[in-house]
């Protein structure tokens, strides 16, 4: 994954680098640093696609909440 697809996810997420840096835990200048390389290592990609299917599934779950 580039460092553009990552930050075109990120602002998808609505996550900041800073956020998703807690999230997962590393260092802020870790993921700074991705920067030089051009590239985020490979687990990112499935990462941020699994935070945006559960973004969605709280989402529906939520609105299945209301509903009852």
């Amino acid at each position: 994954m580039t460092i553009e697809e990552f930050e075109k996810n990120l602002l998808e997420t609505k996550l900041s680098k800073k956020e998703f840096a807690e999230l997962t835990k590393l260092p802020y200048q870790t993921v700074m640093n991705w920067k030089r390389n051009n590239n985020a290592p490979d687990w990112v990609e499935s990462w941020l696609q699994n935070y945006i299917d559960k973004k969605k599934f709280d989402n529906i779950k939520e609105i299945i909440k209301d509903e009852l």
